[in-house]
């Protein structure tokens, strides 16, 4: 899928599903201490919209969404690598949409690799290395779940959205 239809349509959705990313990184947040970040579910959703809705509202809802929860949660000083690291992502992940259910597999693998890595590095770099081996457990659970959870979820959303997407 293309994405969105027209420009109202892509500026509701890209709201809406920011919104969604932020909500679902909330609602589960495990703090990890030695990197003063957080462990959550928001890739499942990043995955998901990035798949279903494309690179342009993928990298929208990724890095606006993360970052927003970053905020809201008190981990401003992550809001913008997450901007940037979850942007990349959801936009990865939004190449291969609709390219076929392996293709998807495989651009949702990339997506959440660059993810921890780019945390892996923004934590090297301001932490140091013992603190980004610390959060790499918990970095590679989130990409676990962003691709089991995140490619079916697509389908779904892709089946209910399909009157406005192209």
């Amino acid at each position: 899928m293309a994405g969105p239809r027209n420009g109202s349509v892509w500026a509701a959705f890209a709201g809406m599903g920011a919104a969604l990313v932020a909500a679902t990184t909330l609602v589960v947040q495990i703090p990890v201490p030695a990197t003063q970040g957080y462990i959550n579910l928001g890739d499942t959703v990043v995955i998901a919209l990035g798949l279903a809705l494309g690179p342009t509202v993928g990298a929208f809802c990724g890095g606006v969404g993360s970052a927003l929860a970053d905020l809201l949660s008190g981990y401003a000083h992550y809001a913008p690598y997450t901007l940037a690291i979850k942007g990349v992502e959801g936009a990865l992940a939004g190449l291969v949409s609709g390219r076929g259910r392996l293709a998807e597999i495989a651009g949702a693998t990339v997506a959440v690799a660059e993810m921890v890595l780019g945390y892996f590095t923004v934590e090297a770099v301001l932490l140091g290395p013992g603190a980004a081996v610390a959060e790499l457990p918990g970095n590679l659970f989130q990409a676990a779940a962003g691709v089991l959870v995140g490619v079916p979820l697509s389908k779904v959303l892709r089946a209910a959205l399909s009157r406005w997407v192209s």
